[in-house]
């Protein structure tokens, strides 16, 4: 029944723009499986199918972009450190290097000088491939560094859900705040946490 609209969301990732839709009966297919929740707007104008694989989609954001390491919304979620879910991968990369943004996956880019964007970067394996990520602390330190841009509500969540984790480590937590100059705020912020 929804065949051909699924191929179109299939071939672009798993997501549509309006554009992508040029008849009214591709409308119509669209209207019912958002009824359906088959698919979710995630924006106007973007639409992104449920069934799609999150895993598949971030492989194919590394393969595209091999120096990208995923950060800030997209490292909480998979840590488990925010409930928030992104229409967006989050991804950093070095400062002195520009890239061409897809329309299929939606990307949101940081820009980090070398030092910071170096700092914590772990490969994990995802369905087996190779994805960058950073590490727990350096997640959290971004938290704090990026506070006036994603929110202090945000930012406080992750450190509550990391102060709850066993696997914290605060000793490299510590050191990695030295390193990106923000060990007085991070003090501020944990310590009450603690």
């Amino acid at each position: 029944m929804y065949k051909d609209i699924e191929n179109k969301f299939v071939k672009n990732s798993g997501f549509l723009q309006s554009s992508d839709i040029s008849t009214r009966t591709d409308w119509r297919m669209l209207r019912k499986m958002i009824d359906n929740k088959k698919v979710t707007k995630v924006k106007r104008g973007l639409y992104k199918l449920n069934d799609s694989n999150i895993d598949t989609q971030m492989i194919e954001v590394a393969k595209s972009f091999p120096f990208a390491v995923f950060g800030l919304f997209s490292a909480w979620r998979y840590y488990e450190l925010s409930t928030y879910i992104p229409f967006a991968f989050h991804i950093v990369i070095p400062h002195n290097k520009y890239i061409k943004l897809p329309d299929y996956p939606p990307l949101r880019v940081y820009y980090l000088t070398e030092k910071a964007y170096k700092l914590g970067i772990k490969e994990i394996d995802m369905s087996g491939s190779k994805i960058k990520i950073y590490d727990l602390e350096k997640s959290v330190c971004d938290a704090i560094r990026f506070r006036n841009k994603v929110g202090i509500d945000t930012t406080i969540e992750v450190l509550k859900n990391y102060v709850k984790r066993k696997d914290r480590d605060l000793n490299l937590l510590s050191k990695y705040a030295q390193q990106l100059r923000i060990e007085n705020i991070m003090q501020t912020m944990i310590m009450p946490l603690l």
